[in-house]
């Protein structure tokens, strides 16, 4: 079979769903849990579907979207409505979804990921499924979900490879969860992806679409991307034609699957909803919702840098771990204003330093809350203080954390309960570097011979024998003032 050479570029669009925080769910007052277990207990008959029930809209809904809206720099719809999406599916209770379709309440917006603005075709406000339980011989339906206020956002086709789709989802999760409008956790299904992806021979251009589902995680998402462009690929050079359809992805197989023709919207028949009225925003509600609107990841980003001279490593995870971000400010406030610079900024270092690897490494996996932090800003401040101080080595510091950590103790209280002043004595020190020399006899050969690592050696075994107390600079200097003589 003759194979085409082709220089196909990938064009790539999401579609995301997002289930909001809210008290109660979109049209009734069940109450909206996701961490609910047992089946069908958030459930009344209105989302259940039953005749003669009249949906109301959940106002703190409406205000959430336009919010995500306003920070994805869309347009908001002043009038708006909601219309029925008619499709017909086992945890769809009504036999149709209350959306929107004509009028969503946010367009034509964008977001910046990496330099490049991906346009951000739609934002609308619609009520979740149910959830499928698959057994081995029948499938049972769980309604608490349905009904949940859901948000889908669509982007333009703008994407051009997996990587920067994931990236886009990763920023979006972010910003969702500084808006506080979404925990966005793909594991709960609180966030869902689908991806649109085709090849065309040009930019531009727009090749057949296949959409991907059942993306439960950010690596599916990539992953799924990258053998959907590689199979399209494939059966494009054989001179074959793609299918328009839906796909689903094997995680454990890494393959995508046919699941069914993919519908166009007419198939939908959507038709305004008459159990609920028009929506309409005023510019004054939109004001008030935009100044509700805090500092956004990438402003913190900026931010961050600018203010402490971070690396770009340290900034990320500061601003990917929101709450982490602000204690390790509330930190730096505790510093004395009037400090010099260069001082200053090694205090900073710092304390980002043993923030992020030992703090971090202290909670095992958890992740990081303030509340559950023992260590106050102010403490933590004091400690670093006195490493940059000298007052007491890295080693003895690892120590004096993981006290504080367990307990909350102030770390001068710990220093002094558990005997862990840095041992400055020159004397004491002069005599136990003697003592070092003359038990590692074979390391001190080795170094008047040339070999440096020697020397760490022997200053490891010093601060051994101090239990860590030793000036580590201390030790240094006075074991090498005893090596460079010729008698010990």
């Amino acid at each position: 079979m003759k194979t085409l050479k082709l220089n196909l570029q990938p064009v790539i669009g999401l579609e995301i769903h997002i289930e909001l925080k809210t008290k109660t769910k979109m049209f009734c007052s069940c109450k909206n849990d996701p961490e609910e277990t047992h089946p069908n207990i958030n459930i009344c008959p209105i989302c259940l579907g039953h005749p003669g029930t009249l949906p109301v809209v959940n106002q703190e809904a409406v205000k959430k979207t336009i919010k995500t809206g306003l920070a994805l720099n869309c347009e908001i719809e002043k009038n708006s409505f909601f219309e029925r999406k008619n499709y017909f599916y086992p945890d769809l209770p009504k036999g149709y979804q209350i959306s929107q379709y004509q009028k969503p309440l946010c367009k034509n917006g964008f977001l910046e990921v990496r330099g490049r603005k991906i346009r951000i075709k739609r934002v609308h406000l619609e009520e979740d499924t149910g959830r499928l339980i698959h057994e081995k011989d029948c499938s049972l339906v769980d309604f608490n979900r349905a009904g949940v206020p859901l948000m889908e956002l669509v982007t333009e086709p703008d994407l051009t490879s997996a990587k920067e789709a994931r990236d886009f989802a990763e920023e979006l999760q972010l910003i969702l969860r500084y808006l506080d409008v979404s925990e966005a956790d793909m594991e709960k299904g609180e966030l869902r992806v689908e991806a649109n992806v085709s090849l065309a021979k040009k930019r531009g251009e727009l090749g057949t679409k296949v959409e991907i589902k059942n993306l439960n995680s950010f690596r599916a998402l990539e992953k799924a991307i990258e053998y959907e462009i590689a199979r399209q690929t494939e059966i494009l050079k054989k001179g074959k034609k793609i299918l328009q359809e839906t796909r689903g992805w094997d995680d454990l197989r890494e393959v995508t699957f046919p699941q069914r023709e993919k519908e166009k919207a007419h198939d939908y028949r959507y038709f305004p909803e008459p159990d609920l009225p028009p929506l309409y925003i005023d510019e004054e509600t939109i004001l008030k919702i935009r100044s509700e609107i805090g500092e956004l990841p990438h402003q913190r980003r900026e931010r961050l840098k600018r203010e402490y001279q971070l690396d770009e490593k340290t900034t990320e995870i500061l601003v990917k771990n929101k709450e982490l971000g602000e204690y390790f400010e509330k930190i730096v406030s505790e510093f004395e204003p009037n400090l010099k610079k260069e001082k200053l900024l090694r205090l900073i270092k710092l304390s980002s330093n043993y923030l992020i690897s030992d703090l971090v490494g202290l909670l095992k996996g958890l992740p990081f809350e303030e509340k559950e932090i023992l260590i106050t800003p102010e403490n933590f401040a004091q400690f670093i203080s006195l490493i940059e101080e000298g007052k007491i080595s890295s080693k003895i510091g690892k120590m004096v954390l993981a006290e504080m950590f367990k307990t909350g103790a102030d770390p001068l209280q710990i220093i002094k309960e558990k005997g862990l002043v840095q041992l400055t004595d020159k004397k004491e020190i002069e005599k136990l570097a003697q003592e070092i020399i003359l038990e590692n006899q074979k390391a001190v050969e080795d170094f008047q011979k040339g070999k440096i690592p020697a020397l760490q050696f022997l200053i490891g075994q010093l601060m051994r024998k101090t239990g860590g107390r030793a000036n580590p600079q201390l030790a240094k200097e006075i074991l090498l003032k005893f090596l460079k003589k010729d008698k010990i």
